[in-house]
Formats: structure tokens, C-alpha cells, sequence
């Protein structure tokens, strides 16, 4: 989409949000915790679309919050603009609040069913100091409408006379209204059908071009993503494992998540898609609750070795022969990048009985399906 400046907007650093796991009906205690979010570090420049995928469970969305600071900080920091907003509160957050707003996934559980479109927008302009009077507002209001596709009549009407289609353009409207300099677009097209879908990316894209805006979009379809984005970072289990432009990332994947990711992507061709490797992974997304040690990859990856892979975590880094700006959290990345290490079968991990039993947090985790199963 739009060409990123040098200016950094945004800067994250070892980025944590731990939720307690509760117990006890009188007294409540803490039993352990869900590493929702562990250790992330990203950075986003102006004018910028930095794409985050990673399939469900794995805590992008809860990433999008915590820099919101919709959800608390276990621990990190969050540099907006060279302000760290993880220390401000009441007043100067909400002031600065302004200038970052998000597009949630689900438009119509986010929208006031009470609330005409003329009400919904205008109370973030007054909100925040920015109405210029009656005359002036509705001018700005039919603006915003006319710039999100929809006719000035839809100021009058109610969230549950339009289309999922037209209800996110409402949400994107909402977060324009208070002038944001970045918006964080959480699955802002999986709740709509392909051809919405591209109408809403075409929005978002020519909204970036006319009016500078930066862009975190959060997703988990990975060809919205190629689509939308500058630069773009892969998340398992609440940290990321691979990060890259757009281009090489899709082009050359390194981390093995990735690797597998990608693979799973249809190609409209039957001969090539007969032709190609597929990587297959084994069991389930271990729970968040009791992450595996080290490596968080390691129980389902086909390059998993004896050594350093369960026992010691991987930084996300820059290795040797990837284009600048490749990072990858693998201890091997450089043996795979070769071919001198070849994928092998892999065993799924036993569930342990008892999972989240009276007290404890197991040591050795099972899958998210089998804690919730039992």
C-alpha cells in the first residue's frame, strides 16, 4: 500500500499481558496465568500497514488491545510517537487515545443499536475537543460518510438498517472521525463475503493514500494479508516468530510455522498445487495457560532437534543470507535455510491427565481442545 517513511509511530517492546487464572469460591486465589501475550518487540513507521497473522488462539488480537491499552500491561512498553503510553492514565490517555483508534472485528456488537449514525460520530468529535460548531459538524459528518462509500442519508438511520458490509464502513467512519494517526484494524473483512471484502480493503487503501494514515491489521487469512501490507509479522503462542516485507516474507519464508502457514494456502492451479510441498502439522495449539519451554514451536515442528529446542527460547533475529530487515525466531533457521536439516516426522505430545486440575497449572500442557474438553 503506501510507501513508509523513516518516522517510527510506534514502538513495542517486550510486550506482555498475562491474564491470573482464578480458583476458590470464597477466597479467590491464583493459580497460574494465561500467556496471552509474552515478550513481543515490533516497530511501525508512518504511513506504514504492518500485518499481523497467526492462527486463532494465538494472541494478535490481544496484542492490538494491549497497545491500545484496552487490556492492562503485565509488562513492557508502548512508545506511541516517543510517548510511552503504558504510563499514562486518566486524562492524558484518554487525551492521547485520539490519535490511535481500532476497527473491531465484529461491527455490529461495536456499534450503539440505540445510537443513529449522526449520534455515533458526533459524540467522538465532542468527545474530544474537536467540534467547530453545529454547521460545521455536519458538513464534517456527511464527509466522513461520503469518504467511507455511503450516501449522506445514512447519518439519519440506525446500525441494524445496514449490511455487515456497510456496518464496518461505519466502524472505519467512527474511528476516522477523531483524525487517528494510527488505526489497528482487528479482522476487519472475515465477518464479509470476497467481493465486500475487496471493497473494504480498497477503502482502507485509498483512505491511507489521501490521508497519511498508519495501519495495524490483524488477521489470520493470509492472502488479505499479502494484499494490504508493507511489512508483516507471524505470531504463535503470544510471541512472533517471523517478521519481513510482505514480498519476501510470502516469497521466502524461514521460521517453519511460516513454512507451514503458507503451505496451506490453495493455488488455483491444479497441476502446480499437485506438484508442491504441503506441510502438514501435528496436533492442536498447546494452551496458553502452560506454554511449552523454549522453543514454543517445538512440539509441532518437523525440524525439531534433540538440542536447544526445549529448552531454550530463540530471539527473533536477523540470519545470515536473508534479506535486511528478515527476522526469525529459530535456533536452526540457518540448517533449514540450507537444507542441511530436513523435516521428520513428528509425534503429537501425550495430554496429561488432570489439566488444570485442583490448584496447578500442569508442567507438560495439553492442547487448547483437550483443556476445554474436560
Amino acid at each position: 500500500m503506501a510507501e513508509s517513511s523513516n518516522g517510527l509511530l510506534l514502538d513495542v517492546r517486550d510486550l506482555a499481558v498475562h491474564f491470573p487464572i482464578k480458583r476458590g469460591l470464597v477466597l479467590d486465589r491464583t493459580v497460574g496465568h494465561v500467556y496471552a501475550v509474552d515478550g513481543v518487540s515490533l516497530q511501525i513507521r508512518r504511513g506504514e500497514t504492518y500485518g499481523l497473522v497467526g492462527e486463532s488462539g494465538c494472541g494478535k488480537s490481544t496484542l492490538g488491545r494491549a497497545i491500545l491499552r484496552l487490556v492492562d500491561l503485565t509488562a513492557g512498553t508502548v512508545e506511541f510517537d516517543g510517548v510511552d503510553v503504558a504510563q499514562l492514565s486518566g486524562e492524558r490517555l484518554r487525551t492521547m487515545r485520539r490519535r490511535f483508534q481500532m476497527v473491531f472485528q465484529d461491527p455490529m456488537s461495536s456499534l450503539d443499536p440505540r445510537q443513529s449514525v449522526e449520534s455515533m460520530l458526533v459524540e467522538g468529535i465532542k468527545a474530544h475537543g474537536l467540534s467547530r460548531g453545529p454547521e460545521a459538524d455536519s458538513a464534517r459528518l456527511r464527509e466522513l460518510v461520503d469518504s467511507v462509500g455511503l450516501p449522506a442519508a445514512a447519518l439519519r438511520r440506525y446500525p441494524h438498517e445496514f449490511s455487515g458490509g456497510q456496518r464496518q464502513r461505519l466502524g472505519i467512519a467512527r474511528a476516522l472521525s477523531v483524525e487517528p494517526d494510527l488505526i489497528v484494524a482487528d479482522e476487519p473483512v472475515s465477518a464479509l463475503d470476497v467481493s465486500v471484502q475487496a471493497q473494504v480493503l480498497n477503502l482502507l487503501g485509498r483512505l491511507q493514500a489521501e490521508l497519511g494514515l498508519t495501519y495495524l491489521v490483524i488477521a489470520h487469512d493470509l492472502a488479505v494479508v499479502r494484499h494490504v501490507s508493507d511489512r508483516v509479522g507471524v505470531m504463535y503462542l503470544g510471541g512472533i516468530v517471523e517478521e519481513a516485507t510482505s514480498q519476501a516474507l510470502y516469497d521466502d519464508p524461514q521460521h517453519p510455522y511460516t513454512k507451514a502457514l503458507l503451505s496451506a494456502i490453495p493455488v488455483p492451479d491444479p497441476e502446480l498445487e499437485d506438484q508442491r510441498e504441503r506441510i502438514l502439522l501435528t496436533g492442536d495449539l498447546p494452551s496458553p495457560a502452560a506454554p511449552p519451554p523454549g522453543c514454543r514451536f517445538h512440539t509441532r515442528c518437523p525440524w525439531r532437534q534433540p538440542t536447544r529446542c526445549d529448552s531454550e527460547r530463540p530471539e527473533l533475529r536477523v540470519i545470515q543470507g536473508a534479506p535486511a530487515g528478515h527476522r526469525v525466531a529459530c535456533h536452526w533457521a540457518e540448517e533449514i535455510r540450507s537444507g542441511a536439516l530436513q523435516p521428520h516426522q513428528v509425534e503429537p505430545p501425550v495430554a496429561v491427565d488432570d489439566v488444570l486440575g485442583p490448584g496447578a497449572v500442569p508442567e507438560h500442557p495439553g492442547s487448547v481442545t483437550e483443556i476445554l474438553g474436560r
